[in-house]
């Protein structure tokens, strides 16, 4: 039972969110970061902002809350760091703001990005070529003879 524990736990420390994978993540998250600080003149936003921000990756793969392995084409991984990046980059240009309009904004924008990788890890079922949202490895589907590509 002890070691069950463990490789759940280890599974979990592993497991990222897959928008970590797109290769703009780091340098936009760290710009995100950097900046917070100018997001909102109440100081409690920003430690809360900040702790949002640093654990994006292990708070998304802890809301997917999936049955399937989480895998998706870097099609959809495009689309959805798109999405995500817009959203965020409209949120950094607005001036200061108000208390907690900040963090609850991050909160929604961290929701609708879990919900778009929700959707593109179930359209990427039957997709042979994808990335795997835990390691950012290609993974290749074994073709049986059929329905290949």
């Amino acid at each position: 039972m002890a070691l069950l524990l463990c490789l759940v736990s280890l599974t979990a420390a592993l497991a990222h969110g897959c928008l970590h994978c797109h290769s703009n993540f780091s340098k936009k998250f760290s710009f995100y970061r950097h900046h917070v600080n100018f997001k909102s003149w109440w100081v409690g936003d920003i430690p809360v902002s900040g702790a949002l921000l640093t654990d994006w990756n292990d708070d998304t793969m802890k809301e997917l809350h999936l049955a399937i392995p989480a895998k998706i084409t870097r099609e959809k991984l495009d689309q959805v760091a798109t999405a995500v990046y817009q959203m965020m980059d409209q949120l950094y240009q607005g001036k200061m703001y108000f208390p907690g309009y900040f963090p609850n904004e991050l909160r929604n924008i961290f929701r609708e990005q879990v919900h778009l990788i929700q959707n593109a890890i179930i359209e990427s079922i039957f997709q042979y070529e994808t990335i795997s949202c835990n390691n950012c490895t290609d993974s290749h589907v074994t073709c049986f003879g059929y329905n290949c590509e």
